[in-house]
């Protein structure tokens, strides 16, 4: 089989999958729709005026008072409905692509979270070793980098001490 007779994506869902993957991408895509739906609710708009223009203005003869009103209720409605929804519809998309990055940095927050975890127990468990002092027998005594020299007494040349 040529490279000719498969389709550009053998999967259908594969380029979605992709953009679900990035949110830069989905926060794109997400704004194409947001553009598309935009665009229709503002002629859905202008649709509105000019279809309540015409419907409250169509008279039959002998209507009384708001029957032309009444009339036009239920095409305003619809339209209204059909616009409220559309509202919902693009706050929808905004949140989603908020919340798409927000989960991104929730993600890193977490694995960052149980990076320090892991740390934290790994210290508890396995204590540094504390560097040994260099005269573990003379506790009381100062150690003899503390002095100008060495030892004071030809006495105490062995024990590095002074008299």
């Amino acid at each position: 089989m040529s490279t000719d007779d498969k389709p550009f994506f053998d999967d259908p869902d594969a380029a979605l999958r992709e953009i679900a993957q990035n949110p830069a991408a989905y926060a794109h895509y997400l704004a194409d729709f947001h553009r598309v739906v935009l665009d229709m609710e503002a002629k859905l708009a202008t649709l509105q005026r000019e279809t309540r223009v015409h419907c409250r203005g169509t008279h039959v003869e002998g209507d009384k008072m708001g029957q032309a009103f009444l009339r036009s209720f239920p095409v305003e409605k619809s339209l209204n409905d059909i616009l409220k929804n559309l509202k919902n519809v693009t706050s929808g998309l905004e949140k989603s692509a908020h919340k798409r990055h927000a989960h991104d940095e929730k993600v890193k927050e977490v694995k960052r979270q149980r990076k320090e975890k892991a740390q934290l127990k790994e210290r508890k468990n396995n204590p540094p070793l504390q560097a040994a002092s260099e005269n573990p027998g003379q506790q009381g005594a100062q150690s003899p980098n503390m002095s100008y020299g060495g030892p004071t007494s030809i006495y105490n040349l062995d024990r590095r001490e002074s008299a």
